[in-house]
């Protein structure tokens, strides 16, 4: 494709403010404390899932240290795959695009799975819940091939009052505490207790979408201000509020009790938060946060949706995937590439459907696969790009220092390459155990080399380009570009 045939999504749209409510949307705050340190308490048996998010909060740090650097010369919808083609090679980009989009289609479509079950529920499952999930993918479709800005202005709505009722559970949980105030759960020697490794595999899935900015940054107002100052804002505001409110949840069950591992498998989860909601805060508080929760998924699932598309898009453009996934409506949103990843999202609601018709797991059957074996699949791609990408600000920078410092050209991006490698083993060592699973099945070894194989045949394919279209190959993770 020429340059001056380049299609272009819209520039000059997106502030601090919007980019990070995006980020901080696709970590859905309300369904993490709600749901994800519910679990990770219950399943650990460890009271240091605070501490856990701080740690991983400057684990992350340090990766965005590199990571904005890297942002601020080069602006591409592609972000993680233009980075990789940069820093590592091109074929090495395209294996990583790859890993990309399988890492965000696995969150994105197992958060259907997670959306159509607590709809379906509330409507005593009259409806299945793969029509649920369905009916979303179409709302969330509409919103995808409408303007980006909008989309932030609803998940702004939808953030801010996540925060504002998380905000005032932990308010009431310092006030009630279910055996006695304690900073035991925020100490940094619970961080040498046991079962550390799986609190901080837990917890990592959390941040998931905190790397989101560069991926808007042709759509951002000041790209080399804009990208960076809006990962740093999500990953602190992210964890930090993670670290108290799930401190705050701590206090409301009670450390001893979670510790004891007296939680009885009916309790365990999402209802001790509830309990502790209907027993505190009354029946109108317990309603709206059930609401509250179906939204907080909804966000999520827009957030990544519209990741994705941009992702596509960047391909489609560059010619690495059909051209005409790189096209955008007037008002600058890849509509085909949006509508692409709806149709996606469908066929795999619609395989999972067919698979559950005759399970026997009834009702829970799309949160135990779908949401359950997808979600933590995207977790562990997650951390497996990182790892790839603080490589590849190594990389990037030994080619020019480009007046940036030692500190983020190298040393930050060191120690975060060996912080991903550690989590990393720690997810494939409890994976299992992620999966709700007492022994590594064939799950266990599968859903890791959905990531893996892809990833390897990009890269393949990379090299087969340079042979059989060297002006494709040429092009990769190319468009954009700022190499000052």
């Amino acid at each position: 494709m020429a340059q001056d045939e380049i299609e272009s999504v819209r520039k000059e749209r997106l502030g601090v403010f919007a980019i990070a409510l995006m980020i901080i949307a696709a970590s859905a705050p309300l369904t993490v404390i709600g749901g994800g340190a519910t679990t990770a308490f219950t399943v650990t048996e460890s009271i240091a899932v605070p501490i856990g998010y701080v740690v991983l909060t400057i684990g992350l740090s340090l990766f965005a240290v590199g990571y904005a650097a890297m942002s601020r010369h080069i602006s591409n919808s592609g972000a993680f795959y233009s980075y990789a083609a940069h820093g590592l090679g091109r074929p090495m980009g395209l294996g990583v695009s790859i890993v990309a989009l399988v890492t965000y289609n696995c969150m994105q479509i197992g958060l259907y799975g997670l959306l159509g079950f607590q709809v379906a529920e509330y409507l005593g499952h009259s409806v299945p819940w793969w029509i649920v999930a369905m009916g979303f993918v179409i709302i969330v479709g509409a919103f995808g091939v409408n303007r980006l800005d909008f989309s932030a202005k609803v998940l702004g709505v939808l953030v801010a009052i996540e925060f504002l009722v998380v905000a005032i559970f932990d308010v009431a949980a310092f006030h009630n505490p279910a055996e006695q105030l304690t900073a035991k759960p925020i100490l940094p020697s619970e961080l040498f207790t046991p079962g550390i490794g799986a609190v901080l595999v837990f917890g990592v899935a959390a941040f998931m979408g905190f790397e989101q900015a560069a991926i808007y940054s042709e759509e951002a107002k000041d790209p080399k201000r804009t990208v960076a100052r809006a990962t740093f804002v999500a990953v602190l505001v992210i964890g930090l509020f993670y670290a108290f409110s799930s401190w705050a949840l701590a206090l409301a069950v009670g450390p001893e009790r979670i510790a004891s591992g007296s939680i009885s498998p009916e309790e365990a989860g999402p209802p001790m938060f509830f309990a502790f909601v209907a027993a505190n805060l009354g029946s109108f508080m317990t309603n709206l946060i059930s609401v509250l929760f179906t939204t907080s998924v909804f966000a999520a699932v827009l957030s990544f949706h519209n990741a994705i598309a941009r992702y596509v898009f960047s391909l489609g453009r560059e010619g690495i995937m059909p051209s005409v996934l790189g096209r955008c409506r007037t008002n600058g949103t890849p509509w085909v590439a949006s509508l692409a990843q709806s149709i996606l999202a469908i066929a795999v609601i619609a395989a999972f459907a067919i698979a559950g018709s005759n399970s026997g797991q009834g009702p829970l059957y799309p949160v135990v696969t779908l949401f359950n074996w997808l979600t933590n699949t995207g977790a562990m791609g997650l951390v497996l790009l990182m790892v790839l990408i603080s490589l590849a600000v190594i990389g990037y920078f030994r080619k020019g220092k480009r007046d940036t410092g030692l500190w983020s050209r190298l040393i930050a991006p060191l120690i975060s390459l060996v912080v991903m490698i550690v989590i990393y083993y720690l997810i494939l060592k409890n994976f299992n155990i992620l999966l709700g699973q007492e022994k590594a099945s064939t799950a266990t070894y599968i859903l890791p080399l959905v990531l893996i194989v892809p990833g390897l045949i990009g890269v393949f394919w990379g090299f087969l380009l340079k042979r059989i279209s060297p002006s494709v190959y040429a092009g990769i993770g190319q468009v954009n570009q700022d190499n000052r």
